[in-house]
């Protein structure tokens, strides 16, 4: 499924990564859930996760068992830009749709 987002910015798998912890920004995700919510393959996720690690976009949170648990890093500043454009433009074009 196209979204506005991916339209704007590009289909590419940091988008849909980036896009998927936008929306549930309030939780934190297993690489398999990131993978699976932002419909991409886990192999593809791994190619991309080292970029969104060491620029602290994603930040892991706590472990569980064997699964480590990240989220998006809201207060990283470059972050907090792209939820603020996200809200303000993405969000509000749902809004509107009647």
């Amino acid at each position: 499924m196209e979204t506005l987002f991916r339209n704007a910015l590009g289909d590419t798998p940091k988008i849909r990564v980036l896009e998927f912890l936008i929306e549930g920004r309030e939780l934190d995700y297993s690489i398999t859930d990131i993978a699976e919510g932002s419909e991409i393959g886990r192999t593809t996720l791994f190619r991309i996760w080292g970029d969104l690690v060491k620029n602290k976009i994603i930040v892991p949170t706590r472990e569980i068992g064997n699964a480590k648990l990240f989220r998006l890093n809201t207060s990283d500043n470059f972050v907090k830009k792209l939820v603020e454009i996200f809200d303000e433009v993405i969000m509000s074009k749902k809004k509107v749709v009647v």
